[in-house]
């Protein structure tokens, strides 16, 4: 799906003409002497050099249509903090370091929702296995002891339980 995203989006840019480096530096040159519209073509001159960039991150667990918004939001970015130097490095470094930043963030959510997703089994089993033993449902602080968990991170696991399952009731 993702490579689809990108041809259809590279579609809709298909009338736009690209910058070149010299463009760039004309614009640069004529939005600090105050011209709004250059900010404008910049933005929209260098939009499908991002999207090349956004290219390489498909598949790394980021929904092509988010790697498009990064990307896009990196360039209207760097179009604001350029200072000199080469724009289309500048801009293609900016880019990556946003879509490296969505990867890792993607990444670090998913390990949260997985690591929440063994305690809440873990806790299902060992509440199982403690109501056998005591002949009642264990108390949390019993629970918490035996996860070597406090009594606040066995309520914030049920919380999760309880939300998960009130959203499959609907």
């Amino acid at each position: 799906m993702g490579e689809n995203v990108f041809q259809m989006y590279l579609e809709e840019l298909g009338g736009i003409r690209c910058c070149d480096e010299a463009e760039n530096d004309r614009l640069f040159q004529a939005l600090a002497a105050g011209d709004p519209e250059a900010r404008d073509r910049l933005i929209e001159g260098n939009l499908k050099a991002v999207l090349e960039v956004a290219r390489d991150y498909l598949n790394r667990g980021v929904l092509a249509e988010d790697l498009v918004q990064e990307a896009n939001m990196a360039l209207v970015m760097a179009v604001g903090d350029y200072e000199g130097g080469g724009f289309e490095g500048f801009l293609r470094q900016r880019v990556r370091e946003a879509l490296g930043a969505a990867v890792e963030s993607q990444s670090l959510e998913r390990r949260t929702a997985e690591k929440m997703v063994d305690r809440v089994n873990r806790l299902k089993d060992i509440s199982a296995e403690m109501a056998e033993e005591l002949g009642r449902e264990a108390t949390v602080e019993e629970l918490a002891r035996r996860m070597e968990l406090t009594g606040d991170e066995i309520r914030d696991v049920m919380k999760v339980t309880l939300d998960a399952m009130s959203v499959v009731e609907r």
